[in-house]
C-alpha cells in the first residue's frame, strides 16, 4: 500500500526553474528512500536523482548534477526535487519512487513505490 503523487511539472523556458513535489501517504516516509526519474518519449527511463531513508546521502546523474538538488521533508511526508537552470534535454515526464529503508538507488528496480507522473516541458 501506499500511495505518491508527483507535482509541480510545467511548461518552462530554458533557464528557469522548476520545484517538484512528491507527496507520500499512507507509508512511514521516514524510513524510506526517495528518488526520481525521467522518462522522455521513445526512450527508457532514467535516473535523476535519489536521497537515502535517513537523508544522509544523495545522488546525481551526471547531466543534472550542480543543477538539481533532492530532499526530503519527512514532517510533511513530501520529497522535492529542485531543478535550477533548466535545458530542453530535461524535458520529460518525471516520476518519484520510494524503497524501504533505501540508500541511494539508481535502477527502477531499487524501487517498489512508483507516482503517476508530472510532466517538465522546458522551451528552448
Amino acid at each position: 500500500q501506499g500511495q505518491l503523487v508527483e507535482s509541480g511539472g510545467g511548461l518552462v523556458q530554458a533557464g528557469d526553474s522548476l520545484r517538484l513535489s512528491c507527496a507520500a501517504s499512507g507509508l512511514t516516509f521516514n524510513r524510506y528512500g526517495m528518488g526520481w526519474f525521467r522518462q522522455a518519449p521513445g526512450k527508457e527511463r532514467e535516473f535523476v536523482a535519489a536521497i537515502s531513508w535517513d537523508g544522509d546521502k544523495s545522488d546525481y546523474a551526471d547531466s543534472v548534477k550542480g543543477r538539481f538538488t533532492i530532499s526530503k521533508d519527512t514532517a510533511k511526508s513530501t520529497a522535492y526535487l529542485q531543478m535550477n537552470n533548466l535545458k530542453p534535454e530535461d524535458t520529460a515526464a518525471y516520476y518519484c519512487a520510494a524503497r524501504l529503508y533505501g540508500e541511494t538507488g539508481s535502477t527502477p528496480s531499487d524501487y517498489n513505490k512508483w507516482g503517476q507522473g508530472t510532466q517538465v516541458t522546458v522551451s528552448s
